[in-house]
């Protein structure tokens, strides 16, 4: 095979020594191995370029690690993608998306439908050849459902790396809960591949930050240290010393001087496994687009394709057949079914037979463990959640939410969680539940509150690793810090993971904190982010509801808005029933005739509509009021139930919300009117506020009657 260091000459004199890597080019020369990692780049090369679209240069540089990890050291089993005790491996770049695509088709990882596995392979060689085309099984991103052997979407930096440590949690927690002396179910590590751009991103400082306190010595980052934007050097922008900052955070910080020298990577992962109490971060020393005479160690190589000239060269130093695209050599996917295919299969049928053993002497618990699996619930999940009655005082709906989440929380063990710093606000404590902590800090594994920090946007990541791990979990704040989660909470909704968002102080009704924390467009937002499903309910009872839906969900996320004032519970007896909240939108009350004007509310704003409607049918006028706890179950009933609870000929409609108008005339219609808030809010007590704002029963009578006279 012919020496790198002719393909290397072509480089800039400041980058020469840099991209004169060893002449293995990632292991012995001729031999299997070094085919195996060649094989990668270049299948990531020619993807990249028929796409005409993608970013080849990090797979070609990572290719050795990447390789030398799953085929040396990775538990997992091609054969059984979804094994539970199974090594995870998250690509945070997950720009570098060939480099998976191309691990996964070589490894020959079996398809899986529907929580089932199939004999087809997850991705073949033709597969590749789409890459990045529509309705192809390689997107430019890795995406979670999309294709087996992925574990989560990636694409927004940072996500990954918080996903890895709710992963790695998750493991610490199903250890602690099911493990027992002589069957150790769940040891497994979480890797995950990141570089430069994951090291700017704010959420990996948080996540690291948290992994670093919780002692999860079950993590190993391998940082791409390439020194490359899409700008050009970091030096642009980004010239800080990225080891000792994470030995700051408390981790294992270790180097591999040459991403190429796979036997040292091999001892690296080896040292990192040993230390059990400390993450580690292997910071990797790269060359972007390693074997391309003109573009190793370029920008050029990152965003973009090599460029036809370039591949054919590319392969000339590479050793390999220039005429040739999307060439497997044979003995390739042999060699992966000899290493990583026999370890797996091996590692994974050892774990059934200690799982089948496990379940005669531990049986409920691996039934408990078979409902985690399946994403199913126990028999009386809900038989505790309460009924309130008539209460004009009422309860704020986060106090109310707090005591539903004990009342579930009971009954399903791995619904777990916690909040930004703010659980006493949140009320999402779980009465002794513990505190997942280590022990260092005087908590345990299997603790089920956990003490995000104020770490919002880190906090929504984790909780999706959580979740992409079977636990139930979910994170707390107040509603308008639900900005710093925008990324994690629309992916969430983009890889069906039922998380639950848990926000509360969802209104002016904060009061004196003022417009910095009262939320005005955030539900908004949430509304428009698709597949998420958004409940602000009216009171005690609908609260109860909102929870009696959403547990069941297992393929979208759904976000609580809640009061931090006091709801008054209504009279349900002289009312409809709370359960309309499963619709998403019902009749709350009505005066049996066609009505003349319908009044919509959600949340705070529903006690005020009532009270409109109680004035409006005093006076002989045909109300009626409608609870909107959530658009998206609205939308998703028939239409003749939608017409029936707005019919389409009643156009004097009213629609109270404390928050922005936009959405609301798809309701009201363009005649219409919304009381809403058209601006920012003030720090003053909350009912200062609703009435400067217009939040009143008089304001909403009188919207109602200027709709009467339309």
């Amino acid at each position: 095979m012919r020496s790198f260091h002719a393909a290397a000459s072509g480089a800039t004199d400041g980058m020469a020594s840099a991209t004169r890597a060893p002449e293995t080019g990632g292991a012995a020369g001729h031999n299997i191995d070094r085919t195996c990692i060649d094989t990668i780049r270049t299948l990531s090369m020619d993807a990249v370029q028929k796409a005409n679209s993608g970013h080849p240069g990090t797979a070609m540089a990572l290719a050795p690690v990447a390789y030398t990890l799953w085929q040396d050291v990775l538990s997992y089993d091609p054969a059984n993608p979804i094994w539970p005790a199974r090594d995870r491996f998250v690509l945070s770049v997950g720009h570098a998306s060939m480099l998976l695509y191309s691990l996964i088709c070589l490894s020959g990882i079996r398809d899986v439908k529907n929580g089932k596995v199939l004999s087809a392979p997850s991705l073949t060689v033709a597969d590749l050849e789409q890459f990045r085309q529509l309705d192809s099984k390689t997107p430019g991103h890795p995406e979670y459902h999309h294709t087996a052997g992925v574990e989560t979407t990636t694409g927004p930096l940072g996500q990954g790396c918080g996903n890895s440590v709710g992963m790695a949690i998750a493991e610490k927690w199903l250890a602690a809960r099911f493990n027992k002396p002589g069957f150790p179910l769940f040891d497994y590590h979480v890797y995950t591949l990141c570089g430069d751009g994951d090291m700017m991103e704010g959420v990996s400082s948080e996540a690291a930050s948290t992994a670093g306190h919780l002692k999860l010595g079950n993590l190993i980052w391998m940082y791409d240290a390439n020194q490359i934007s899409i700008e050009g050097s970091t030096e642009l922008a980004f010239t800080e010393n990225v080891g000792k900052r994470f030995e700051a955070y408390g981790w294992q910080v270790l180097t591999l001087k040459d991403a190429n020298d796979t036997a040292e990577f091999k001892k690296l992962l080896a040292e990192a496994k040993a230390d059990t109490t400390r993450p580690t971060m292997i910071i990797v020393h790269s060359v972007i687009a390693w074997g391309s005479p003109k573009k190793a160690g370029t920008a050029a190589a990152h965003g973009e394709p090599l460029g036809a000239d370039e591949i054919t060269a590319t392969k000339r130093a590479y050793g390999w057949p220039e005429d040739k695209s999307f060439y497997v050599p044979e003995g390739v996917t042999e060699h992966f079914q000899q290493g990583l295919g026999v370890r797996g299969a091996n590692a994974s049928k050892a774990w059934d037979d200690l799982f089948a053993s496990y379940r005669k002497e531990f049986p409920d618990e691996a039934a408990e463990l078979d409902l985690i699996l399946s994403g199913g619930l126990p028999k009386g999940w809900d038989a505790d959640i309460p009924t309130y009655p008539t209460d004009a005082k009422g309860i704020a709906s986060r106090a109310s939410s707090g005591e539903v989440l004990n009342a579930v929380a009971k009954h399903i063990p791995w619904l777990v969680g916690g909040s930004a710093d703010l659980a006493p606000s949140t009320k999402t404590l779980i009465k002794d539940g513990g505190a997942f902590q280590s022990e260092a800090w005087g908590g345990s594994y299997a603790g089920r509150n956990f003490h995000f920090g104020v770490r919002e946007h880190a906090m929504g990541s984790i909780v999706n690793g959580m979740a992409l791990s079977g636990l139930r979990s979910y994170g707390a704040g107040f509603l308008i810090f639900s900005d710093y989660m925008k990324a994690p909470i629309r992916l969430s909704a983009l890889m069906h993971l039922p998380t639950i968002y848990i926000f509360t102080h969802d209104s002016i009704g904060v009061g004196e904190d003022g417009p910095t924390h009262q939320p005005i467009e955030q539900l908004v937002q949430l509304r428009a982010t698709p597949g998420i499903v958004t409940f602000r309910p009216g009171d005690a009872n609908e609260v109860a509801e909102a929870w009696r839906t959403l547990i069941p969900f297992r393929d979208r996320p759904a976000v609580l808005a809640l009061s931090r004032q006091n709801l008054p519970t209504l009279d349900r007896s002289k009312y409809a029933s709370a359960a309309g909240v499963a619709k998403g939108g019902y009749v709350l009350g009505d005066s049996g005739k066609t009505p003349a004007v319908i009044l919509i509310a959600t949340g705070s704003e529903l006690s005020l509509a009532v009270e409109a409607y109680e004035k409006l049918i005093a006076e002989g006028v045909a109300a009626r009021v409608v609870s909107m706890p959530s658009w998206e179950l609205f939308e998703e009933q028939p239409q003749s139930y939608r017409d029936e609870v707005l019919p389409p000929s009643v156009t004097a409609r009213v629609a109270v919300e404390a928050a922005s108008p936009i959405g609301w005339h798809r309701y009201v219609g363009l005649t219409g009117e919304v009381v809403c808030m058209n601006g920012f809010g003030a720090s003053a007590p909350a009912s200062a506020l609703m009435k400067k704002f217009g939040f009143t029963v008089d304001a909403v009578l009188e919207a109602a009657r200027r709709q009467l006279t339309l």
